[in-house]
């Protein structure tokens, strides 16, 4: 989609949701919902295969709070990168849920404090070597752990642009943007899983 047709689209979605129409408000949370879990059962399946994701997904609400802030700063770039690099707009998300995760683990007292995580990452070098930053310098992988991890993400953000791609939505609608958005929630939040079981929080489900 066009940058000006998702802007429009934003304002549109912001005015809905500060209005007092509650029905079309549900509506439109429902719709996300529900690509959200579509999304959630291929993406969660795959990284299970790999053991990468543990079959209980974590519940890091700390991290969750965050994804308003951090999705919002990071439509721009994410919507000027999809029509000729949507698998970077996909993809980049993930290294930003990883990202925030390992800082949560590090020292969260500290890394709370920042406005916008989001915009603190990308600003340390630019949304083009994103990727490289996160890997090589927040998560401190190297050479192979940098190309397995840019290997597993490109995956992921190729599944999911292929059930874009097929969801027989109308480009430029409320139902395409409000899809793309659960697409990126959910790219983050299994950032957010990988990077947990990394450091050793397996979760497990309580009787």
């Amino acid at each position: 989609m066009e940058n000006s047709v998702y802007l429009c689209l934003i304002q549109r979605l912001k005015s809905m949701e500060s209005a007092n129409n509650i029905e079309d408000k549900d509506k439109g949370q429902r719709m996300t919902q529900g690509y959200e879990e579509t999304f959630h059962t291929d993406l969660h399946q795959y990284l299970m295969e790999l053991n990468l994701v543990d079959a209980h997904f974590p519940d890091a609400p700390d991290l969750e709070a965050l994804w308003p802030k951090i999705g919002e700063s990071y439509m721009p770039d994410g919507v000027r990168e999809f029509n000729s690099y949507p698998t970077v707009a996909l993809g980049w998300i993930m290294y930003i849920g990883m990202a925030v995760a390992k800082y949560w683990d590090e020292d969260w007292e500290l890394y709370s404090k920042v406005e916008n995580l989001y915009k603190y990452l990308r600003d340390r070098i630019d949304f083009d070597h994103l990727d490289d930053y996160v890997a090589e310098k927040v998560l401190l992988l190297d050479g192979n752990g940098v190309e397995k991890l840019r290997r597993v993400i490109s995956e992921c953000a190729s599944r999911l642009n292929n059930r874009l791609m097929h969801l027989g939505v109308q480009p430029g609608s409320e139902e395409a943007f409000r899809a793309f958005i659960a697409a990126l929630h959910e790219m983050y939040r299994m950032g957010v899983a990988v990077e947990l079981k990394t450091l050793g929080y397996h979760m497990v489900k309580m009787s």
